[in-house]
């Protein structure tokens, strides 16, 4: 089911050329130094390709909660999904919008030195100057008040959000936002599920950061449930 993105219309800087690229249910929002819309349709072909062909022969990866083993010479994004999966002990399928956000966006990269790519909510990122990413948390008081400052040197980067209460994602729990950065997008996009999970209530935040800290690659953790937010990490929080 579509679900109207309107965080999109919240971007401030005017440095760098928007667009939307969309093939099937992958609903990329770019920004890059030119309009490589046309590259980004095909770089999702050839990501998605792989990806649809392996699920037609293993209809279990789709519907799995839990990590799966593959074989070596599944495809890169099967690969990279069910490494991340392993790591952060969820199913392959939490970390699929991280893993197609940052294989279209390195493919975008041999053609523009900086390239943004938002995949409902779970983003991959390499700038060359310092970019604030807004928290987009629902109905939430810290909607709109709350951006993660990243520097150029932290990037290639992923920032992935789960949320109970926003967005079509399967999430166990009931965090407004679970968002998590890391090296890699697909890992960020299975951790922030694995902790979104296990926040039920605002008292909850402390456990779920914590599980979060024994993921390794994991660099940073912002959860916000109601009035609350906890963070821990390599992570400048700053207000809009």
């Amino acid at each position: 089911m579509y679900e109207q993105r309107v965080y999109r219309h919240d971007i401030k800087d005017r440095d760098l050329v928007s667009f939307q690229a969309v093939v099937k249910e992958t609903d990329l929002y770019i920004r890059a130094l030119k309009n490589l819309s046309v590259e980004a349709v095909a770089a999702i072909n050839e990501v998605r390709g792989p990806l649809e062909d392996y699920i037609r022969g293993h209809p279990i990866f789709l519907h799995s909660l839990e990590p799966l083993p593959v074989e070596e010479d599944a495809p890169e994004i099967v690969q990279r999904m069910a490494k991340a999966a392993r790591m952060a002990n969820v199913g392959p399928m939490a970390a699929v919008a991280g893993a197609v956000a940052q294989m279209v966006g390195e493919r975008l990269l041999h053609l523009s030195s900086e390239v943004i790519v938002e995949n409902g909510g779970d983003i991959f990122l390499k700038i060359n100057r310092k970019r604030r990413i807004g928290i987009y948390a629902g109905e939430s008081t810290f909607t709109g008040k709350l951006a993660i400052e990243v520097e150029p040197g932290q990037t290639p980067l992923g920032v992935c959000t789960s949320s109970g209460k926003v967005g079509p994602s399967l999430s166990l729990g009931l965090a407004d936002a679970a968002v998590v950065i890391a090296p890699s997008a697909a890992l960020a996009d299975a951790a922030a599920t694995a902790v979104g999970n296990i926040v039920k209530a605002e008292k909850d935040i402390d456990a779920a950061i914590e599980l979060g800290r024994q993921i390794k690659g994991i660099s940073g953790i912002v959860i916000i449930a109601g009035s609350s937010m906890g963070a821990w990490g390599d992570i400048r929080l700053v207000k809009t």
